[in-house]
């Protein structure tokens, strides 16, 4: 068991401490409803919920010291320390970090951040190392790995406590590498303080998560704090072709360095062939063959390639193990129609403007010329509307036949949801548009149009393995359905 004053030592910014910082601690909470006799409950200004307003539940329930931000807390009796900090958000992270032994900073961690990309280019920096015998690390938005052991998971970042129990684990386990997906909720939340990275990856920045942001600004400066936080030992890797990706490393302290396909950059690629088969690509001067598909891919490929070469790679065997490696799931996944020749539906978790437009650009430079494009596709409730009609009108400019359904409704009306959509597109647009709600159904009828040589895309879920309605998670897999009506 660690001391207060022990774990207080990683934090920076300690203003005043009360009472006998000695006292040792079982574990953090910044949970009122989870404490036990023994433990630090620290107060966090959250989103939905101020944890000042909850000290005296967790004074009840036994926390021997609190952290927390206010001036006008006294110690309370029972509690043996009270102490003062700048942002305890911030120095939860720090705390957990020293409760858990430091585990990042044994190991080289990288964090991926952007709107798009995150998922697979993690995926494939896992495999990446994980094939040249590594024991590897990957925290994502799918799942958590640890080696090969794969958990779970239900946030792209995990809590900041979690999150350094889950490192504990890796380091525990023999990791060397541990390849994060590092959402801007999370740095905004400062779940990542307390975590030693060797390097950083910035994929792309647009339109998302404005609901939390409010404003793209915002959003920017958010992913941005990563990089202002990496340690002059670090690298930081920007996509040079994306318009805030210099933004992204003024003020690091990281050896920055570039990859892109278009401007000059230290990592480039060039396609030379995309195709449903894959792309050809020559990557950093040498022949690239790999089983993914689109331009998308192409900058996730050279992402990957400059990170593991960042960390020490060998160039030719990175290049020859990246043509074996498959994508993330549901991430541009083709399924074949078993009897319909050339008919293909993708999955894919496209749940932006810029995403869907990305996917549906890149289906119809593969597609043929007479074949149609079918979509499939919702947006989520609780979440940004000024999305809705954005990617009702991407789908409908780029497609033959459109359905509009469900996503994950969460706590709001689908109806509504589905009349903002609506209300993004024009005459020309609703004579294709169709309205569904029930997402089922609406695969369902993308299936039973789609003749030989179609494309079907079903977008926004991806890998989703269910579909939330009045925060009741019902078993729901895009995947899983196209199969069953594509088995008809």
């Amino acid at each position: 068991m660690k001391t207060l004053a022990e774990l207080l030592r990683a934090v920076p910014d300690v203003l005043e401490i009360q009472g006998d910082a000695g006292v040792g601690i079982e574990k953090l909470c910044f949970d009122s409803r989870l404490v036990e006799p023994g433990d630090c409950f620290v107060a966090i200004r959250g989103v939905q919920a101020d944890g000042h307003q909850f000290i005296d539940k967790a004074v009840e329930k036994g926390a021997v010291a609190i952290v927390c931000e206010t001036n006008a807390t006294e110690k309370p009796e029972s509690v043996q320390a009270l102490v003062r900090v700048a942002n305890s958000a911030e120095a939860l992270g720090h705390m957990a970090a020293a409760q858990a032994d430091f585990p990042s900073a044994k190991m080289q961690v990288v964090g991926i951040t952007g709107t798009n990309g995150k998922t697979t280019t993690s995926t494939l920096l896992h495999d990446l190392f994980s094939a040249m015998n590594q024991k590897v690390g990957m925290i994502g938005t799918v799942e958590n790995r640890i080696g090969p052991e794969r958990v779970p998971s239900t946030h792209t970042t995990p809590d900041a406590v979690g999150l350094q129990q889950l490192l504990r684990q890796m380091a525990d386990a023999g990791c060397t590498h541990v390849f994060m997906e590092t959402s801007s909720h999370a740095i905004d939340q400062r779940r990542i303080a307390g975590v030693t990275f060797a390097g950083a990856v910035f994929t792309n920045l647009t339109h998302d998560h404005l609901d939390y942001h409010q404003t793209f600004a915002a959003y920017r400066d958010a992913k941005k704090r990563l990089f202002d936080s990496l340690p002059n030992s670090a690298f930081a890797l920007i996509n040079v072709d994306d318009k805030n990706g210099m933004f992204m490393v003024q003020n690091c302290k990281a050896k920055t360095h570039t990859y892109g396909l278009k401007r000059p950059a230290d990592f480039k690629a060039k396609i030379l062939e995309n195709g449903l088969s894959g792309l050809h690509l020559e990557l950093d001067g040498a022949a690239l063959h790999a089983r993914m598909i689109g331009e998308f891919n192409a900058y996730n490929l050279t992402a990957v390639y400059g990170v593991a070469r960042l960390l020490g790679t060998e160039k030719m065997q990175t290049l020859t193990l990246l043509s074996a490696l498959r994508g993330a799931e549901g991430r541009f996944e083709a399924i074949a129609h078993p009897t319909k020749p050339e008919c293909i539906a993708i999955v894919d978790y496209a749940h932006t403007p810029d995403a869907l437009e990305q996917v549906l650009e890149t289906i119809l430079k593969l597609k043929k010329r007479q074949s149609k494009v079918i979509t499939v596709v919702g947006c989520g409730g609780d979440r940004d509307k000024t999305k809705r009609p954005l990617m009702a009108r991407e789908a409908a400019r780029r497609s033959d036949q459109l359905i509009l359904t469900s996503d994950n409704p969460r706590t709001e009306d689908p109806a509504a949801i589905l009349r903002d959509m609506e209300s993004g597109l024009d005459n020309t647009d609703l004579t294709k548009t169709l309205i569904i709600e029930n997402r089922e159904q609406a695969i369902k009828t993308a299936c039973r149009f789609a003749g030989p040589g179609d494309v079907i895309l079903v977008a926004g879920k991806g890998h989703e393995k269910y579909q939330e309605i009045n925060g009741v998670k019902y078993p729901f897999d895009d995947k899983a359905i196209l199969k069953m009506y594509f088995a008809e």
